[in-house]
């Protein structure tokens, strides 16, 4: 689900709440060594989300957040930031020999540049953090 988090609207934090759980407390944070991935480069997106960055000249960065049931990919374009939701029942990540990430949530993608250790190390945690909190069975939904 692609979402404008831009403002502070109660309806889309309930939404995405629902769907990805409450934010990591500070405490959590703290435990975790961050929730938040180094700046990443898109080199390549799905058309939903090319339509909304070609409308800025500026190059195209994301960031990934983590979340208690999934995770949020937010990027922005012009003056608004977007956020895509991917709980990790639907989230897919495939990595090539050439250091590029391509993350998927059913008909959405964004392809990714890893060309540092903090960004390699920040996706090995989410696949750990992944493995060890996605639901099991389809009653855990």
């Amino acid at each position: 689900m692609l979402l404008n988090v831009s403002y502070n609207n109660k309806e889309i934090t309930n939404k995405i709440d629902r769907e990805l759980g409450k934010p990591f407390t500070m405490k959590e944070r703290f435990a975790m060594n961050g929730i938040g991935c180094p700046k990443l480069f898109i080199m390549d997106c799905s058309k939903e989300i090319k339509n909304l960055l070609i409308l800025d000249n500026n190059t195209n960065y994301c960031n990934i957040e983590l979340r208690p049931k999934g995770i949020i990919i937010r990027f922005r374009s012009l003056l608004e930031t977007y956020g895509l939701i991917i709980p990790y029942y639907k989230f897919t990540l495939y990595k090539t020999d050439f250091g590029v990430y391509t993350l998927y949530r059913d008909n959405y993608f964004i392809k990714v540049k890893s060309d540092t250790k903090a960004i390699q190390k920040f996706f090995t945690k989410l696949l750990g953090y992944r493995a060890d909190n996605a639901p099991t069975n389809i009653e855990d939904l």
